[in-house]
């Protein structure tokens, strides 16, 4: 199969994914390294999301494989960040943190889960696509950098005692991920008719 360039950049993504867990989880008692290296694979992942999509509209490289790898590869990366920071905050001894963490995923993946039924059902009936929302760019950047906050705060001097910059990231992931979500909610339901 000949891949073209956003293909291969979402094929690049989910390879990517496995190797945030690892050096996530396996680095994380290296000082330094340890929040550096998880953070910058991260932000190469994020990256190649943020590419693709642009890329494959711009010069019309539009192709089905597309359309199932790149959503597909997106929700791996959200489902495997999520839970290995999870693991990752409890790891590090972070009680607390992972505690007030849990909400905030189960609010990311419920969201992720009802937008991409809702995009499937429409698509399927009818055939519309409806376009990512302002503030479902937001959402996503705002998950992006929070990520990279939470990883990277145990470097910073002050923060990394009382998890400010992380609890801050939490909310604005949080609110991003609700407003977003009901706002993909009021474009989708009209295409949807109960009685059918």
């Amino acid at each position: 199969m000949k891949l073209n360039l956003p293909n291969t950049l979402s094929i690049i993504r989910v390879l990517l994914v496995p190797i945030f867990v690892i050096t996530l989880l396996l680095m994380r008692k290296i000082e330094y390294f340890g929040f550096i290296v998880p953070a910058i694979v991260y932000i190469i992942t994020g990256l190649t999301d943020m590419l693709d999509g642009k890329i494959a509209r711009k010069y019309n490289l539009v192709t089905d494989f597309g359309k199932f790898i790149d959503p597909l590869a997106d929700k791996f990366m959200v489902l495997s960040a999520l839970i290995s920071i999870l693991a990752w905050m409890f790891l590090l001894g972070n009680t607390t943190l992972g505690i007030v963490f849990i909400p905030v995923i189960l609010i990311i993946l419920f969201r992720e889960l009802a937008v991409t039924s809702l995009r499937l059902v429409v698509a399927g009936k009818s055939g519309i696509v409806v376009a990512a929302s302002m503030l479902g760019k937001i959402k996503t950047v705002s998950q992006m950098v929070g990520t990279v906050i939470i990883i990277i705060e145990p470097m910073i001097p002050f923060f990394s005692e009382n998890h400010i910059l992380s609890y801050i990231s939490m909310a604005v992931m949080t609110f991003t991920t609700i407003f977003s979500g009901i706002d993909y909610f009021k474009a989708y339901l009209p295409h949807i008719d109960a009685s059918k």
